[in-house]
């Protein structure tokens, strides 16, 4: 299949309906809880009023990713599905998709741990095109180590940008980070991790602006994939920049602290084809 066809393939209306009802965290279908500036505030609930309804998952132990698919109907997908993420992003064919449109603004900082991992959720009006499709930005969250692998190499964190177009499609851009210079750019948020469970707040006189965090170099590597935790649901278009970018290891070390071992182990390729595609810019 050309990779064109395979990446605007038709997508499920039932995964489309679940995926429209629900906000990812940590690559997961989680609820949100709703805020002035929710942009899906019409739709979401409170997360702790429906956690009783929420099987438990791990990353260890008899509720980690070797279990999840048995931990609930729902979660069948993490063991049955044959397009799941993370992946190995080795061997890649050449493809030209076309550039990654970036529209990135500033945003209050919203910050929240949900118990997997820390997440900053996004004002409204920054978004990334595709195919000439808007898919706005809702949040943003990190692992540590990072869940997918260049080459069979890991990065000590992988952050994703988590999108959804009017549609209900998800499209995820990945960031690896490797130890280097401090990165100003996301200091207002490292400044400011919760050390526990805690609900989305909004940090006084402190913005984060996404923009700040691309690299020069946008090329990218795109698969169809998956959430990376549960319930798994696929169809999930994923980019994953090739250049990475640098947090010191004062930096990494505040993460890693609280969250360092929140990655899925790798999946299977099988049929998927996997492109790297060169950013024109």
């Amino acid at each position: 299949m050309k990779i064109n066809a395979l990446l605007k393939s038709t997508r499920s209306g039932l995964i489309l309906s679940a995926i429209s009802t629900f906000i990812i965290s940590g690559c997961t279908f989680q609820p949100l809880a709703v805020q002035p500036n929710d942009n899906m505030a019409a739709t979401t609930t409170n997360e702790q009023t429906h956690a009783e309804e929420k099987p438990h998952w791990s990353y260890s132990g008899e509720a980690g990713p070797e279990f999840w698919g048995g931990l609930a109907p729902a979660f069948a997908i993490c063991s049955s599905g044959a397009e799941q993420s993370p992946i190995d992003l080795a061997d890649a064919n050449d493809a030209d998709l076309g550039d990654i449109i970036f529209d990135y603004g500033a945003s209050d900082l919203t910050v929240l741990n949900n118990g997997h991992t820390i997440q900053a959720n996004y004002d409204n009006g920054s978004a990334i095109e595709l195919d000439s499709e808007r898919f706005d930005l809702l949040q943003f969250h990190a692992h540590a180590p990072s869940e997918h692998t260049v080459d069979s190499e890991s990065f000590p964190i992988e952050v994703h940008l988590v999108h959804r177009s009017e549609s209900g499609q998800l499209a995820v851009v990945g960031i690896m980070i490797e130890e280097g210079a401090p990165n100003e750019a996301f200091a207002p948020m490292w400044e400011n991790l919760p050390g526990e469970e805690m609900p989305a707040t909004v940090i006084g006189n402190a913005t984060i602006n996404a923009a700040d965090f691309l690299p020069d170099d946008q090329s990218s590597f795109r698969y169809m994939g998956s959430l990376t935790t549960p319930p798994c649901s696929e169809q999930v278009r994923w980019h994953v920049l090739t250049t990475p970018i640098t947090m010191s290891a004062d930096q990494i070390a505040a993460f890693t602290d609280i969250y360092d071992s929140n990655n899925r182990p790798i999946q299977p390729l099988n049929a998927r084809t996997l492109a790297l595609d060169e950013a024109s810019n």
